[in-house]
Formats: structure tokens, C-alpha cells, sequence
């Protein structure tokens, strides 16, 4: 069985759940622990205790563990690309892509110990220093999804570690080995006992503890707006609040202009809306392209969708892999039905497919003749299914892609400065690209955005302090 981490001990369960590979329901990755409110409340007691030494810990004691966790991590990103893969169903480039940026995450908050900053200012009043610095939260609780089992967790628990806290963390039922494997690694790495915790298990036992424990500070979650409100609601209940910072998907707006160079569009709608399987919270699912092009863009999209190879994540010629588990692919074939009730017309894709191995395999699908206010183009659906919806010109283009309550991610597809320009301005959304897929972001800068899409501080880069660190004002008489 596969063990709770707590206290600096791995710690087993009387409880425990299989894990399955998407791609081979035969193959049993492993068992892995339940835990219990009582094991939460020991991570939590642990994690309480660590923070009154790890929070004023040296920066080169934090900077020296996350740069050994780092390494580590570079030094295993075959195997954990691998397991990552096989456990989630990424194709095996994507696996060990994420298992590579996991590394970069915790190399780069090494580098952030050494650079937390404070300032100092004039008082108004003669003889006095005012000194402004930055502490720990405290104990974070750290909720994340299973589409990005190793990215996510280490873009949260990194800064979480650099800044000073300490960490109860809970990762997504689906995926617990990449979370065992970078538990191990962390553990390895020499992090003191009670400053990393792991509690595996559902999240309405495991999460729900965190959620209303009273000596969790904060959590930092990602998943989707109605857990997100929930955690809101529990977070608020009572004093004292904890902070909170939540990412809560998206239903991201592709823009292709008639000037735009077809075959550079059709290549970012593609990877945009189906690699890592549609699983994205960045994926552009809503394809909102101009009058002028939109024949040729469809043909030529459906060509190149129908061109992918889906099968065996561990397979090297898998460009799509299987959806995580039957419960997503029932929930993509259902809005599969709802889009062509609603009129909406599928021009590919769409079916489940059979393989060597048993698994979840299903075809990209492509609806076209799409109105913005179809279920289809207004719900988050988190799989490889594009809605293309035909506008007349720019101005209608920009007013279909911000009619969402999503706000996390856009893009757009021209050769023209002008709409380009305008665009990046006028685009509600927390992350804009032009020429390029709207999932797919750099670790060293701020991910997050706006409306119903996030709430709280931006995760990543020098931003992620705003969340794990609380503001003090210090008012000096020499």
C-alpha cells in the first residue's frame, strides 16, 4: 500500500482505493491509503508544530531544499513522465514535460529564498522608521486536480515551502502515485518533519477536513467554481478567515481573423483544444472565427484533427491519449448529445473508440454552426471537444469572446498589428496570446484570471508571495 506522509513518517491506512491506467483498465497502478479526519488532524498538528521553526528558518536552509528537490526531480523525469502518464493518460512527451517543469518550479523558488525583498519609508513623523516586510501565512492547505498531477502540486507546495509555511497537502483521488512520487522526493530531500505533509484520499473526507480545520491559515485549490464555492463558504464561516486562492477552470475564446495564415491557425486550434486531451483549463473550446475564413478554416481543421493518433498514453505515436476515468468520458459523450440537440452540428470525432489495451478513448470532436449561448459553448466540458462558432467581423469576434463567465485564458490568430493590439487590450481575460495556443504557459510568471475563473492572489512567478506571505508594518524609535 501506498502511504500517508505525516510528520516526517509514512503512514498507512486501514482503508485503501486502486488506481487504474486510463489507457489499460487491466493494469492496477497500485493501492494507495484512505486517510481519515483523525489522520488530517495529526498532518494539520504536525504542520502547526514545524511552522514555529521552519518560519524562521534561514533563506539558504529553504533555498538548499527546494534546489535538492529540484534536482531530484530533473534527474528522475523519465520515470516520473512515465508514471505521470500512465496514471493520468498524457501521452508520454506531455508526461515528461510536466515531470521537466515540475523541476523548473522548485529551482525556481530556490532562487525567490534569496530574493524576498522588504522596504522602508519615511514616517511623517520626525525620528521614526517605518520598515514593511513580509512573513509566512502558516499552515497552507494545499487542494489540487488531477489534470496536472505533478505542475500543479509544485507550483503551490514551492512557494508554500519558500516563503516559509508549512504544507497539509491533498491531491486529487484520481492521481495519487504522482503525488507518492513527489511526496518521496520531497521527503528525501531532507524537508524537516511536519513542514510537508501528504494525506491521500476523497476529497469530501480529506478535502472537507483541511477545508474546516481551525489551524489551517489558507488554501490554495484548483478544480471547478462549484467546489470553488464551497471552499469560499467554509473559508468565511468563521473567524478567523482563512485566505484563500482559487482557479476554477475556463472556457477559453480562440479568435482566427480573415487575414490570419490558415495553416498557423488550424496548427494553434488543434493543439489548443485537444492536446493533453482537452483536459486543460486553458484549452480554447470556443473557436470564434470571421466570416471570410471560416469555410476554409473548418475544412482544414477537421483534416488535421482527423489526422491525430489516439490511443496508448505510454505508446510514443499517441498524440491523444484517453480521457482520466469513465466518469469524464460519460460526461464528454453527454455533452456530446446536448450540443446536437441543442443544433449544433458535429462535423468529426465524437466516438469511443476501441484499442489493444481496454481504456477511455475517445475521437476529438468538432461542432460547428455553434451559438454562443449553447450549453456547449458556455459550460466547461474538460475534454477534446471544440465548439467553432462563425461571427461577421472583429468587433463581433471580441464581443462572442468575452461573453463568458470564464475569464481564465484568450487568444487570437491574425497577421494584423491593429487587432492584435486591441485585442491584448480589450480581451477579459487574465492571460492573452496572439499567434499562439491559449494553454501553454511559462512557469516564471503569473497564471490566473478573472471573472468566474479565479479568485485571490495570481499562482506562479514573483506573484505567488502575495498569497503565501501576510504584510507587516513595523514602526521604529531608535
Amino acid at each position: 500500500m501506498f502511504q500517508h506522509y505525516i510528520n516526517g513518517t509514512w503512514v498507512g491506512s486501514d482503508e485503501a482505493s486502486q488506481n487504474i491506467n486510463p489507457s489499460d483498465t487491466n493494469d492496477v497502478i497500485g493501492a494507495f491509503a484512505r486517510a481519515t479526519a483523525v489522520d488530517v488532524d495529526d498532518a494539520v498538528a504536525a504542520a502547526k508544530e514545524a511552522l514555529k521553526t521552519w518560519s524562521h528558518s534561514g533563506p539558504m536552509q529553504r533555498h538548499d531544499l527546494l534546489r535538492r528537490i529540484g534536482a531530484a526531480i530533473f534527474a528522475d523525469v523519465d520515470r516520473l513522465g512515465f508514471e505521470l502518464s500512465r496514471e493520468q493518460g498524457k501521452t508520454l512527451a506531455e508526461g515528461k514535460g510536466e515531470a521537466t517543469r515540475a523541476g523548473q518550479l522548485f529551482e525556481f523558488y530556490a532562487g525567490e529564498t534569496l530574493r524576498m525583498e522588504g522596504i522602508k519609508i519615511a514616517s511623517i513623523r520626525p525620528g521614526v522608521e517605518i520598515e514593511v516586510t513580509r512573513e509566512p501565512v502558516g499552515v497552507v492547505g494545499i487542494i489540487a486536480p488531477w489534470n496536472y498531477p505533478l505542475a500543479i502540486p509544485a507550483w503551490k507546495i514551492a512557494p508554500a515551502l519558500a516563503y516559509g509555511n508549512t504544507v497539509v497537502f491533498k491531491p486529487a483521488d484520481l492521481v495519487p502515485h504522482s503525488a507518492f512520487l513527489l511526496s518521496k522526493i520531497i521527503a528525501d530531500a531532507g524537508v524537516p518533519k511536519g513542514v510537508f505533509n501528504l494525506v491521500l484520499g476523497q476529497g469530501r473526507v480529506v478535502g472537507e477536513a483541511i477545508l474546516n480545520h481551525d489551524d489551517v491559515n489558507a488554501i490554495s485549490f484548483t478544480g471547478s467554481q462549484a467546489v470553488g464555492l464551497h471552499v469560499a463558504q467554509c473559508a468565511t464561516k468563521a473567524f478567523p478567515l482563512k485566505k484563500i486562492q482559487l482557479e476554477l477552470g475556463g472556457k477559453s475564446p480562440l479568435v482566427v481573423l480573415d487575414d490570419a495564415d490558415l495553416d498557423i491557425a488550424v496548427g494553434i486550434a488543434v493543439n489548443g483544444a485537444f492536446f493533453g486531451t482537452g483536459q486543460r483549463c486553458t484549452a480554447s473550446t470556443r473557436i470564434v472565427v470571421t466570416q471570410g475564413i471560416h469555410d476554409r478554416f473548418v475544412a482544414a481543421m477537421k483534416i488535421a484533427t482527423q489526422a491525430l493518433t489516439v490511443g496508448n498514453a505510454l505508446d510514443e505515436s499517441t498524440m491523444i491519449g484517453p480521457v482520466v476515468d469513465d466518469k469524464q468520458l460519460a460526461q464528454d459523450l453527454a455533452y456530446i448529445q446536448i450540443g446536437q440537440k441543442a443544433g449544433a452540428k458535429l462535423i468529426t470525432g465524437g466516438d469511443v473508440l476501441n484499442r489493444e489495451t481496454p481504456g477511455f478513448y475517445l475521437s476529438p470532436a468538432i461542432f460547428t454552426e455553434v451559438q454562443n449561448d449553447m450549453r456547449i459553448a458556455r459550460e466547461e466540458i474538460f475534454g477534446p471537444v471544440a465548439s467553432v462558432i462563425r461571427v461577421k467581423d472583429y468587433d463581433a469576434a471580441l464581443e462572442v469572446a468575452n461573453d463568458s463567465d470564464f475569464g481564465l485564458s484568450s487568444g487570437i490568430c491574425t497577421t494584423s498589428l491593429k487587432y492584435a493590439s486591441d485585442f491584448k487590450r480589450k480581451s477579459a481575460s487574465g492571460m492573452v496570446t496572439v499567434n499562439l495556443p491559449t494553454a501553454g504557459v511559462d512557469f516564471h510568471v503569473p497564471f490566473g484570471g478573472r471573472k468566474g475563473s479565479s479568485y485571490g492572489a495570481r499562482e506562479q512567478g514573483r506573484a505567488a508571495v502575495d498569497f503565501y506571505t501576510v504584510t507587516k508594518t513595523t514602526y521604529i524609535q531608535p
